[in-house]
């Protein structure tokens, strides 16, 4: 593990060489941190904290699940405000506002109202540049300072489910890559991080639409870029953009990101199959859902609280749920398996037999993604069921273990100086010590609103978006 943080360091530095040695100490640079991990080698954030115990600061920022981006002594964020797609600098020193720039879209994407927000995707900076992804306009980069420096429109986004856009961008030397998965015309795109011009774009004609963040992986020499949507997960050529290979079977609906330690690539979720959490059928649904008995349900027929997602399964679109929305659901990814899976390097083509190390088929998250710490995997799935395997064999220390608060998980798991914070939906930050046979809670608290962004762990610091404030803890 210790060799693995060592060439992240490296990597790093290496990647952002004209910025000064102070800043490349205090990064957390894109969604999950440095290299997506989830992962702060070196840092020492407090164990107990909450809104009266350890605040080095707090202010109020307008609401969205967007999770935070952090370069020496600024923060960035996204969000949505007075008409506005805005990316916003914070002061690490005091939280204070330094400066946010906003375009305003010409139309904007649907996205779920209550979950959801058109400044949904994280920023990402390489300590010059800062670039932000707004599914209703395209990708925009500012300097440090808030200066644009290019701007690269693109096209509305059809998210899958109507739920709107959950990827975030990242860069990778010279190159900003996008997944922009829709439910139609998915593509994967790499553009140049200097201009803005796009270097290539691949058609991802199966894709369905997903929301998870691509994968940096440096693959038997190659660097490659990692995806998955609709049962499978593939590897492309980070260069060209090509295709170098895929594994078939993997959960079919995708909200998590792939993680990269020690050579190998982790990837696991969960979403509803034939065989897993099967849905009632067209005719029972139909019975308890169709009030004026038409044979069709139209979604003021819906209890509130339901209908974004049911508008979300609405397939043709055409604004009623009909028994052609049910089969096509029904239908759709029939060869998908919910599963957390570590690949092998070294493959080309269809790889599902040949480098597929192992797979374990339980407790399964459903959006927050799986976090590679120490040897282990840890994952956590709604309800407040930890898990924890090994990494080279996939054998489980524990399995499904309550953490003591109940209810979805939306943020992803991250993990410093062996513990992991893990925050649930309902606004609970739960500390558990790392390794054992059983999950040991260091430290809960309630925050009593909700908490849908990834914290960041840096030096002695944990920052924290819930959806009305941003935070600092200091250890």
């Amino acid at each position: 593990m210790k060799m693995l943080h060592a060439f992240a360091g490296l990597f790093m530095a290496l990647l952002f060489l004209a910025v000064d040695s102070a800043a490349v100490e205090a990064y957390w640079p894109q969604f999950r941190g440095p290299l997506g991990s989830g992962v702060a080698a070196d840092a020492t954030p407090p164990v107990k904290f909450g809104p009266s115990e350890g605040v080095a600061w707090s202010v109020e920022v307008p609401f969205s699940p967007s999770s935070p981006s952090v370069w020496g002594d600024r923060i960035f964020l996204t969000t949505f405000r007075d008409g506005l797609l805005e990316t916003r600098c914070h002061d690490r020193a005091d939280g204070k506002l330094r400066w946010a720039k906003g375009v305003k879209p010409d139309a904007l994407e649907d996205f779920h109202r209550l979950d959801g927000s058109p400044a949904a995707s994280s920023p990402v900076t390489d300590g010059r540049h800062v670039v932000s992804y707004f599914g209703s306009f395209g990708l925009i980069c500012h300097d440090l300072d808030g200066n644009e420096l290019w701007r690269h429109p693109l096209p509305l986004a059809l998210s899958a489910g109507q739920f709107g856009t959950g990827t975030s961008p990242i860069i990778v030397g010279q190159r900003v890559v996008l997944n922009r998965d829709q439910f139609r015309y998915s593509s994967l795109l790499a553009f140049d991080l200097t201009t803005g011009a796009k270097l290539w774009e691949t058609p991802r004609p199966d894709a369905s639409g997903s929301f998870g963040t691509p994968a940096y992986w440096l693959n038997d020499g190659v660097e490659e870029v990692v995806v998955a949507a609709s049962a499978r997960l593939r590897g492309y050529d980070l260069k060209t953009g090509k295709e170098r290979w895929l594994v078939d079977g993997v959960c079919g609906y995708v909200l998590t990101t792939p993680v990269v330690a020690d050579g190998m690539l982790y990837f696991g979720g969960w979403s509803n199959t034939k065989t897993e959490d099967p849905l009632p059928t067209w005719e029972e649904f139909l019975s308890k859902a169709d009030k004026n008995g038409d044979g069709e349900v139209a979604f003021d027929e819906l209890k509130e609280g339901s209908r974004d997602y049911w508008r979300g399964v609405d397939l043709n679109r055409d604004g009623k749920y009909t028994k052609l929305d049910w089969d096509l659901m029904d239908a759709d990814s029939p060869h998908a398996e919910n599963s957390l899976i570590a690949v092998r390097p070294g493959g080309r083509g269809d790889i599902t037999a040949t480098h597929v190390a192992w797979k374990f088929r339980r407790a399964l998250p459903y959006v927050p993604s799986p976090l590679h710490y120490d040897g282990r995997i840890y994952f956590i799935k709604d309800g407040g069921l930890i898990s924890s395997v090994d990494a080279k064999t996939g054998e489980p220390y524990y399995a499904q273990e309550r953490v003591g608060a109940n209810g979805s998980y939306y943020a992803s798991p991250v993990a410093a100086d062996g513990r992991l914070y893990v925050a649930s939906l309902p606004g609970k930050l739960t500390v558990v010590k790392t390794g054992g046979t059983a999950p040991e809670i260091l430290h809960q608290v309630d925050f009593g609103t909700r908490i849908l962004a990834t914290p960041v762990l840096i030096g002695k610091y944990l920052y924290l978006r819930t959806a009305t404030h941003l935070w600092a803890f200091a250890n």
